[in-house]
């Protein structure tokens, strides 16, 4: 008598095959229902980097490196703009795919990465038409170093997630918590010298805004096209210390709670 093989009860690769299906979904919700779907979505930030772009180019006359102000500004805002979007929209992972995430074979975790996943590919191609398009367009008289520029992207994408993750935990665990954060995100371009630079900042403020870890980024992303600017105040165990903090202390509180956290929605 020919004895039956056990057939295993779970599918190879589940965790990956939910990923995919979730960024396809998340790319065809958010991008495929309007004209240009996933270009529009690249160009809208584009468009308002160059708007402010200019805005800020006509009211200063020379940046405060440097002899572009395109440049010099686009150092600032495109590491930042890369870190508001991957914090904002990961802190709504589990709202937009609450409905997903009562099959057992999609966790939370699936759809935070697809939403990471799906974010970062627009990011890092706003990031490309930027960069590119005001080097081509303009005399910089900058040397990009690529290996320090990934490096920027990085740190500003491993903080936006931990930002983004335990946020996701915050909002639905107590709403008002985000009101309170809209309120205190407001000032936040300003204080992370996106539109000025770290050593201009006179003592004692400057120690004070060394604890963002945003000036870090930004610091990081302008040493990578200046190669006289020694950013030396940069800290990358900073960064990725207080990233990768953010990232498990908020896996475990959505590992605890994300049940509870999904039947009250």
């Amino acid at each position: 008598m020919t004895s039956l093989r056990t057939v295993g009860s779970t599918r190879k690769f589940s965790t990956f095959r939910a990923i995919g299906a979730l960024v396809m979904r998340e790319m065809s919700s958010s991008y495929g229902k309007t004209p240009g779907g996933y270009l529009w979505a690249v160009l809208e930030p584009v468009g308002g980097i160059i708007m402010l772009t200019l805005i800020f180019s006509l009211a200063f006359r020379s940046p405060p490196m440097g002899t572009n102000f395109a440049i010099f500004y686009a150092t600032g805002v495109v590491p930042f703009m890369l870190y508001n979007d991957i914090a904002s929209k990961i802190a709504q992972a589990l709202g937009y795919s609450r409905q997903l995430l009562v099959y057992p074979s999609v966790t939370f975790f699936d759809a935070i990465i697809a939403r990471f996943v799906t974010n970062m590919i627009a990011q890092l191609l706003v990031v490309y038409i930027v960069f590119f398009g005001i080097v081509t367009v303009f005399d910089t008289r900058t040397d990009p170093d690529l290996p320090k520029i990934a490096l920027s992207i990085s740190m500003a994408a491993t903080f936006g997630l931990g930002v983004g993750m335990m946020n996701c935990f915050l909002f639905n665990y107590m709403p008002i918590w985000q009101k309170a954060w809209a309120i205190i995100n407001r000032p936040l371009f300003i204080i992370s010298c996106v539109i000025f630079l770290f050593d201009s900042i006179p003592q004692p403020y400057r120690d004070y805004l060394w604890y963002n870890p945003l000036v870090h980024v930004v610091g990081q992303m302008r040493a990578g096209f200046y190669p006289s600017y020694h950013a030396d105040y940069v800290s990358l165990s900073y960064v990725f210390g207080v990233s990768l903090t953010l990232i498990a202390v908020s896996l475990a509180l959505l590992l605890r709670y994300h049940r509870d956290l999904l039947d009250q929605m």
